[in-house]
This record gives C-alpha cells, structure tokens and sequence, in this order.
C-alpha cells in the first residue's frame, strides 16, 4: 500500500483509506499517515467531523502511547489539532484519556509531544468544570522531576496546595493535590519551608482527620517519599509522624494499610522512629500477616523486617504479639518478597536463644524447605541464612534431613549468584556439625562442589573452605580415603572404616554400597566396632 501522502486535501475514500492504515504493523506507515491525517485535520471543522465519522479517535489514542518516538509524537499532534472540535472532545472524555496525555508531559518526551498534549489538555479544559483537577493530574506528573519542583515551590505553589487540603469544598481535589505535595517533600529544602511555615504540622492533622481511603493513602506515600532522606526522617520524627501512620494501620482499606507499611518502612532508618513504632505499631503488623491481600501481607512483613534489623527489643515485641506463627505460615506466602522477608524476620530474632527454640518448636526447618526450592534468588538467599542460623541446634538438623530440605541447600552452592552461593556455604558448614548430617550432605555431593569452588579464586568465599573442613571432620572416614591422613583432633569411633585411597573423581561408596560388593582379592575393609557382642 502506498504512503507517500503529502497533499492537504484528502477526497473521502482516501481519508477512509488513511484511517485504515492506523492499523498498519509497520512503523513508516503509521507515521506517514498520521502525518497526513494532521494536515488534513488542520483544514477545518469539517475534516475533524469526516475524521470522527471514520473512526480515525480509537486508533489514534492507541498510537499516542506508541514505543516509536515519530509515530507517538505525529498522533500527538493530531489529537492537539482534533481536540478543538466540541465533538470530538465528547468522545475523548468518554474515553478517559487525560492522564494518556498528562504522561506524554514526561521530560524525556519530544518538546513538540510537549505542545501539543499541552494544546489537547488546554482544549479539553474548556470542557471541564474543575479545570484544577485537570492542572494537579498535570502537576503530578511533571513534579517528579527536581527543577519543576524548584519552580513550583518559588512561585508559592506549595501555598495553594495546602489551602486546597484545608478547604473541605475542595474535598474532590485532595487526592491529586496531596500527589503533588508528596512529590515536593522529596526535597529536604521543601520540607524545612514547610515545616518552618506550619505546613507540616497541618498536613499530619489532615491526614489524621481524613476518612477517604485515597486521600490516606496518597498522604502515607507522600510521607515514604519524604522519608528517603535522612534529614526528612528527623523533622518527621520530630513531628510524631509515627502516630499518624500507626493509626492508618487500622484502616479497612488494604491500600491504606500496604501504604502505611511502606513508608513505617522508610521511617525505620531513623532510629527513635524505629523505637517509637515498637510497643503499638508492631503488633498490628503482625496482625497484617494474615491478611487475604497478598499487597498488604508483603509490605507488613517488610516492615517488621526494618523494624527488627539490630533491635531487640523489637523483635520481643514480636514475640509478644504472638507473631512466631503467622511469620512461618509467610513463608509460604505468594510473594517472593513475603517469603525473603519473613525469613529475615525469623533470623533477626533468632538471635535471642528463647525465642530461636520457640521458633524452632514452630517447625521453621521443615518450613524453610519450600524456599530452598525458590528460583528466585532474594528467596534462596535468605533461607540460606535462616537455615545457617537456626542449624546450630541439632535437633534442627534432624528436622531438616528428615524434610528432604539438605537436597536443595546442597544445589544451591552451584547457584551463579555470589550471596546465594555464600549464604548455602554458610548453612552447609553448620549443617555439618554432626556426623549423621555430614555423611548425608556428602552423599548428596557437597564436598565434590565445595572442593571445585574452592578450586575457583572468583567463587570460593570464607565459608566454603570451612564447610569443606568442617564436612571432612565430620565424615571421618571418606576424609581419610581422600587426604590419607586425620589430624590429632579427630577422634576415631565405632563405625569408622577404612577403604583405602579413593582416586580423584572416583565417588567415595558409603559402608551399605561397598557391602553389596562382590568379593574381591583386593585389600580388605578395615571396620572399627569396638561394641560389646551381646551373649
């Protein structure tokens, strides 16, 4: 089909034909007819209704978020021109394409993108009766970037923005209003204006006053953005922002309670926010876990995490809440997030003996085998760790044998990733503590892949030579047949064995295999069993 339209006058057919050619899979072609379609469009009421007729709005608004830059910037360009017609304006409010348009306001987009979106918004506003809402969906957009902010604030934008908030018949506007305020507090120089002028404290009575979920919610993100900066934490802190978001953990709504998780999140890198949320925010977090909203189920479980990093007293909090259970039954959860995080809840507490043989006694080895499994690598990682710090204690071990959970911790040393690789060096040296453990491991091959990392500068770390060592001295028997010699401190018990040298490569035949051997004339198995016969 030929696109080579150049002409302002298109005659009906070959506007329908043009039309059909938004359609196209092919790039050229979608923006030589928009092009076309522009200067035809340009003419005159009349061509915009012809347009309309054909149908050309539908395919347009999907071009307007195209992947290319020419076909996005040339149906832009249409729309600019199309939205003068009342007719046509009818029918891109029914097809709710404001915030398509305000997206195309995007520093990176084309500056002719810029213009005329700008043109198409300006057009639809004569069809608004709150044209504010349609200037705060810009703002909020365009505020994500530093210097609109910069320029927002010097001409008292941030003014009208908090005498919206504080003006109850702009109820409809506080959503919007309070996007683009968060986005300004990301600046610390905006947040010491704001505090210095009151408008902090106004902002957190408003939230605290407010019963619209989206107005609530957008509030607890406008206080995560902020708390990114440290400077931000402390005027929070100083301004009992804890409060505030302790109490929207009680909302109903889920996205108010994911919300507010997320940015008590944030708020724990300053440590008396961390304090401060202890006693009363803790408990309804673990409350969270239970929740059917996987959204709110992850953000309360990172949460705890923060709170729980090098805190104590956290971490009895915890405890107290009775939530040992629910953390567990997260490891189970949808959520990759969920599940690393939970893990890492339960290793922040397990350094406290009382509470690491609670959880034990919750069964957390047999837990952990699902998230050995993961093939996701934040998952594998810290169920590594978790299994490092809780198989200290040998009745873990055991569970975790018996679970079939050492087949997958093993197949993590082969794993590409540095901290994975690491962390399942970490489990397996002290999984190795006993010798029914040791010999198991062995048998699933540990030490043939712990020797081949160790043979590798890039991938052998501090723990893989000593889960080697700690392997062998615990499977005395296969490190005799391998080194040839034990050193002074390995003591020799009934069930020891002596096979001989086992070559390089040659698999070492626990005593069952080699007793299934046929005999031979080759050297004898030497066997220790120092037991008494019974008579």
């Amino acid at each position: 089909m030929s696109c080579h339209i150049s002409y302002f006058y298109l005659p009906f057919k070959t506007a329908a034909t043009v039309v059909l050619m938004l359609s196209s899979p092919e790039e050229e072609v979608l923006a030589k007819a928009c092009d076309a379609i522009y200067k035809f469009a340009s003419k005159g009421d009349e061509n915009k209704v012809t347009l309309l007729g054909l149908g050309a709005v539908e395919p347009l608004y999907k071009l307007i978020s195209h992947e290319d830059p020419i076909v996005r910037r040339n149906a832009v360009m249409v729309f600019g021109i199309m939205a003068s017609n009342h007719d046509v304006r009818k029918l891109l409010r029914e097809m709710d394409v404001t915030n398509s348009l305000i997206s195309r306001l995007a520093p990176e987009e084309d500056v002719v993108i810029h213009e005329f979106a700008t043109l198409c918004l300006a057009h639809m506003a004569a069809e608004y009766t709150i044209i504010q809402l349609l200037a705060l969906k810009t703002l909020e957009v365009i505020s994500n970037d530093r210097e609109t902010r910069v320029i927002l604030t010097e001409h008292q934008g941030l003014d009208y923005l908090l005498k919206i908030l504080e003006t109850k018949e702009f109820s409809d506007l506080h959503v919007e209003a309070l996007a683009v305020v968060g986005n300004c507090l990301e600046d610390v120089d905006t947040m010491q204006w704001i505090q210095r002028t009151g408008g902090l404290k106004k902002l957190l009575s408003f939230i605290g006053v407010s019963t619209v979920p989206d107005v609530q919610k957008n509030a607890a993100k406008a206080i995560a953005k902020a708390a990114y900066d440290s400077e931000n934490r402390k005027i929070l802190n100083e301004h009992e922002v804890e409060k505030c978001l302790i109490n929207l953990l009680g909302n109903d709504n889920d996205g108010v309670k994911a919300a507010a998780s997320q940015a008590i999140s944030a708020m724990c890198e300053n440590l008396a926010s961390k304090r401060a949320f202890g006693p009363q925010g803790i408990p309804q977090l673990v409350q969270l876990l239970s929740s059917d909203n996987e959204e709110v189920k992850e953000a309360a479980v990172i949460a705890l995490a923060n709170l729980t990093a090098a805190s104590p007293s956290n971490a009895s909090a915890i405890a107290e809440a009775e939530g040992i259970e629910p953390l567990i039954n997260t490891l189970s959860a949808e959520r990759d997030g969920a599940i690393a995080n939970a893990a890492t809840v339960l290793t922040n507490m397990a350094m406290q003996e009382p509470f690491r043989l609670n959880i034990l006694s919750h069964g957390i080895m047999s837990a952990l085998v699902g998230p050995l499994r993961s093939t996701n690598s934040q998952v594998q990682s810290k169920a590594a760790f978790t299994v490092a710090a809780f198989g200290c204690d040998a009745d873990a071990r055991t569970e975790l044998r018996n679970a079939s959970g050492l087949g997958p911790l093993v197949e993590l040393l082969h794993s590409k990733n540095e901290e994975v690789r690491r962390n399942a060096c970490w489990a397996v040296m002290v999984c190795a503590s006993d010798e029914l453990t040791a010999v198991e491991l062995c048998r699933l091959g540990a030490l043939e892949i712990l020797e081949e990392i160790n043979l590798s500068t890039g991938h052998k770390n501090n723990f893989s030579e000593g889960a080697l060592e700690k392997l062998l001295d615990n499977n005395l028997s296969q490190k005799y047949s391998q080194m040839g010699y034990l050193s002074s401190s390995n003591i020799i018990t009934d069930g020891f064995y002596d096979c001989g040298q086992v070559q390089p490569g040659v698999k070492f035949l626990s005593l069952e295999e080699l007793s299934k051997q046929e005999l031979t004339d080759r050297r004898a198995i030497i066997f220790i069993n120092a037991k008494p016969q019974s008579m």
